[in-house]
This record gives C-alpha cells, sequence and structure tokens, in this order.
C-alpha cells in the first residue's frame, strides 16, 4: 500500500517577517534552515534530525530590531506546518515521550497530539541570558507559538544543567524525538482514531 505524503507547508507574511516552513513527517531528516539567527538555526536543524523530519524554513525577518519577531513566527509557521502534515491523525501513536541527556543538562519531554494546546514548562533560573545571538528566555515563548499553533498538549522540564546552550539544546533534542514518536503510525492500529471521543 502506498501512503499518502505527510507534508505540511506555511508562508506567513507580516510587516515584521516573510516566514516558509515546509515539513514532511516521513523523512529522513534533511534539514534546510535560514533564519538569520545562528543558534536557532542550530535548534532547528536539531528538530529535523532527530525527529526524522525533512525541514525546509527560510525567514526573513526585522533583526536590525531584534531577533523577537523572526522566533516567533518561524514557530508559529512551524506548528501550523505541522498541524497540517499530520492530518487526519488516524493510525498514529498519539503520545511520545523522551529523556536526552547532553553532558551535565537533562531534559524530559512529553506530548500529546490532542488537538488542545497547552504547554508545561520548567528550566534551571538564573540562565545566561543569551547565546550568540538567541535571548534564552525564547525558548518558552517558541514552544508556546508551536504549540498554539500545533494544537499539541507538551510538557518540558529540564530538572537540572549549568551550560545554556546545553539545556537549550537537550530540549529540542527531545522535543524532535517526542514528536517523531507521537506521530508515527501504530501497525497494530491501521485506520484508527486514538481517541475515544472520535476526534481529535
Amino acid at each position: 500500500m502506498t501512503r499518502v505524503g505527510r507534508v505540511g507547508r506555511i508562508e506567513r507574511t507580516t510587516k515584521e517577517t516573510s516566514v516558509l516552513v515546509e515539513i514532511d513527517l516521513d523523512g529522513t531528516g534533511k534539514v534546510d534552515v535560514s533564519t538569520g539567527v545562528g543558534f536557532y538555526d542550530h535548534m532547528l536543524d536539531q528538530l529535523g534530525r532527530h525527529g526524522l523530519f525533512d525541514l525546509t524554513v527560510k525567514t526573513d525577518g526585522d533583526l536590525h530590531i531584534d531577533s523577537h519577531h523572526t522566533i516567533e513566527d518561524t514557530a508559529l509557521a512551524l506548528g501550523a506546518a505541522f498541524k497540517q502534515a499530520l492530518g487526519d491523525k488516524v493510525g498514529i501513536y498519539r503520545f511520545g515521550n523522551c529523556t536526552v541527556p547532553l553532558d551535565e543538562s537533562l531534559a524530559q519531554v512529553t506530548v500529546d497530539l490532542s488537538g488542545r494546546p497547552y504547554l508545561v514548562h520548567t528550566e534551571p533560573e538564573k540562565m545566561a541570558p543569551m547565546i550568540g545571538e538567541y535571548d534564552t528566555t525564547m525558548t518558552r515563548h517558541i514552544l508556546e507559538s508551536f504549540v498554539a499553533q500545533a494544537q499539541i498538549a507538551l510538557h518540558v522540564h529540564v530538572p537540572y544543567g549549568r551550560n545554556a546552550h546545553h539545556i537549550v539544546e537537550c530540549q529540542f533534542k527531545a522535543l524532535a524525538r517526542a514528536l517523531r514518536y507521537a506521530s508515527e503510525h501504530d501497525p497494530r492500529a491501521a485506520g484508527i482514531l486514538p481517541s475515544t471521543k472520535g476526534a481529535l
């Protein structure tokens, strides 16, 4: 049986940014990302590669002001593209979780592709404020924006960590794997929607 590709494509243009996101949930981890914010590109690369999503992101934003609009609008488009790619969600696992260490840091991520946006996010206090051009307070906002458009429930917990780069990176790696596991097709549930409500 040939499976129809699960691909999402979103173009989002405002006075602040122009964003193109394409994602194939059944890809091989091929990534082509350019936002103008180096560390954010690195994190999106982790998301695609560890999720085995083919991911293209092209963002042109008002970086002469700061990176906020660029990062936020990219996350919104990514969430919308992910939701589009999921389609009717028939036959998927729906739930996924992953724990990822990165040296001294640890991230625990659990996701429910529920159709209801909700975020719980904790990370160590007193992190370094910046990683290159990346404001570390934006990690939570990226997740909020993604969740709002993807319409998923997401719990991200970093119980410990010292290095800001490691703290953020292990979150994206764990998120990638959790999304991969949740969105994959369950061979025992072909044709079945994983909900007692009959809708997701």
